[in-house]
């Protein structure tokens, strides 16, 4: 009798410490939540200026001061010549009225690290209103991917925001140095050029949700379970209610209209492929994905952005939200309770690719 009471007692106090985090989630959540539609601002760092200067610093190890310095000088000379031709450009379309030429063309690089939810979207969507909104003829934008996928209509949207760049007519390549799968290569296809490193993990089109179900565990422990609908499949399978076949055949019906969707979208960017061939779930590595027709070319980020450096100026784009230390444990401690919820609710009832 005195096991069964401290065993109940120490059940007790596992639970206290099981709501109190819940409690701090929520709370949590609700500050994120709050602090969450606040607004941010770019971040515009000169790509080709740090180049000029690593390789400034690096020659300056290598080579005699007085070549430096007559190279340097010769290089202002014309520096100054080519700023002194820009600005009688500039005056000269200023009497036009028309100054959107008189600029040479940028690279432009963004970057996204997806998460399971492609929260990362709402960033992104800043970054390429602020491109389409500047850019000329000629612009280019690198977008630097890493991501293996997560939820369809957060991954559907982020593809959608880079469709964006192709109707404003922007050349968009996108550069995989680790992981562009499922989702990832959703957004990757929209790419007039795709660049993946040769061990980068490229492909996984399909489609996945699975859940536990513990009806067994409740009836065992005389537990019971009610769910009311209305609409005969506004819930097919479900975590604690027996699961019938009717309902998982729904849901297989329904898992394989969003592989096809995928597919679809695919065939519109890459029509090329050989869908039944690429489209199975498995993933290749770079080198691979080049001889299926995944990927256009081997490299890294790196090397197209330090050659793009030699010619023109690159400018990596950044929204970015300043945060206060409450504000940052708030969405740390937010972020954990997503994921959460994601890996216990949402893969049930939520297809991912």
């Amino acid at each position: 009798m005195e096991f069964l009471f401290d065993y109940g007692l120490f059940l007790a106090k596992i639970a206290t410490v099981v709501i109190a985090l819940v409690g701090i989630l929520v709370l949590a959540k609700g500050l994120n939540g709050r602090h969450g539609s606040q607004k941010g601002e770019l971040e515009v760092t000169d790509l080709t200026e740090q180049y000029k200067n690593t390789v400034h610093q690096l020659e300056e190890h290598l080579f005699d001061k007085p070549l430096l310095k007559a190279r340097d000088k010769a290089t202002k000379k014309e520096d100054k010549e080519k700023e002194k031709a820009r600005q009688n450009e500039i005056k000269k379309a200023a009497k036009e009225g028309d100054l959107s030429h008189v600029r040479e063309s940028r690279l432009f690089v963004i970057d996204f690290h997806g998460s399971i939810d492609a929260r990362e979207v709402s960033s992104l969507r800043e970054e390429v209103s602020a491109i389409i909104a500047v850019a000329i003829e000629g612009d280019e934008v690198l977008l630097r991917l890493e991501t293996g996928g997560g939820m369809v209509h957060g991954y559907g949207l982020a593809s959608s925001q880079l469709d964006r760049l192709k109707s404003a007519g922007i050349k968009l390549t996108i550069s995989v140095d680790k992981v562009a799968a499922s989702g990832g290569y959703m957004m990757a296809c929209v790419a007039d050029k795709i660049i993946s490193a040769p061990f980068a993990i490229v492909g996984s089109i399909g489609v996945i949700a699975q859940l536990p179900n513990f009806s067994k565990v409740l009836k065992k422990n005389d537990i019971e379970f009610e769910q009311i609908t209305a609409g005969e499949f506004k819930r097919t399978l479900t975590m604690f209610g027996e699961n019938t076949d009717k309902a998982r055949d729904k849901f297989q019906v329904e898992i394989e209209e969003t592989h096809g969707l995928f597919k679809d979208f695919i065939a519109i960017h890459r029509p090329e492929l050989d869908l039944e061939k690429v489209a199975t779930g498995e993933h290749w590595f770079g080198n691979q994905a080049l001889n299926l027709g995944l990927v256009d070319e081997i490299g890294t980020s790196d090397n197209f952005i330090t050659h793009a450096c030699k010619d023109r100026e690159v400018l990596n784009v950044r929204f970015v939200q300043r945060k206060k230390l409450a504000e940052k444990l708030a969405g740390a401690t937010g972020e954990a309770a997503d994921n959460l919820l994601l890996k216990w609710v949402s893969r049930g009832q939520r297809p991912f690719m």
